[in-house]
C-alpha cells in the first residue's frame, strides 16, 4: 500500500516574499506607491502627516490581527455591518384562550396518569423471570 505524506500547516500562509506573505507584499507595496504618488502632488509640509496615516494603514492591513482575525477581515464585517439593516421583528405567536390551556394541562395529567407505575419489588421479580426463562432456553 502507497503512503502519502498529508501536508501539515494547511491553514497558515506560504512566505514568498522574505518574511512577507504575497498579501502582506501587496498591501505595503500597494500603500508605498500611494505614497510616492502624493509626494508627486502634495507639498513636503502636506506628504508627511498623510504618508504616516497611509504608511500605518497599510501596515495594519498586513500585520495586524484582532481576536485572531485579520484586519481586511474586521474592515469587511465593520463595513456590512453599518450598510445592512439591522431591524429585527419578533413573531408573536397568536395567544391561546384560557380554557385551551386548561384542556392541554388536563390531557398531560390524563397521559402520565395511564403510565403504569412498577415498585422496586415488581422490577426485580421481572429480571428474576427472565433471566430463569432464558437459562431454561440454553
Amino acid at each position: 500500500m502507497r503512503q502519502y505524506q498529508v501536508p501539515q500547516f494547511i491553514t497558515v500562509e506560504d512566505k514568498v516574499i522574505g518574511p512577507l506573505t504575497v498579501k502582506q507584499a501587496l498591501y505595503l507595496g500597494a500603500g508605498a506607491m500611494l505614497i510616492v504618488g502624493i509626494r508627486m502632488i502634495l507639498e513636503p509640509f502636506l506628504l508627511w502627516p498623510l504618508a504616516v496615516l497611509i504608511g500605518g494603514f497599510a501596515a495594519a492591513l498586513a500585520f495586524l490581527k484582532i481576536n485572531e482575525q485579520s484586519f481586511p477581515l474586521v474592515l469587511k464585517n465593520a463595513f456590512f455591518y453599518l450598510i445592512k439593516p439591522r431591524l429585527f421583528i419578533w413573531k408573536k405567536e397568536p395567544t391561546t384562550s384560557a380554557m385551551t390551556r386548561l384542556e392541554a394541562v388536563k390531557k398531560q395529567e390524563i397521559l402520565v396518569k395511564n403510565i403504569p407505575k412498577m415498585s422496586q419489588s415488581k422490577l426485580s421479580d421481572l429480571a428474576w423471570s427472565l433471566d430463569i426463562k432464558e437459562k431454561i432456553k440454553d
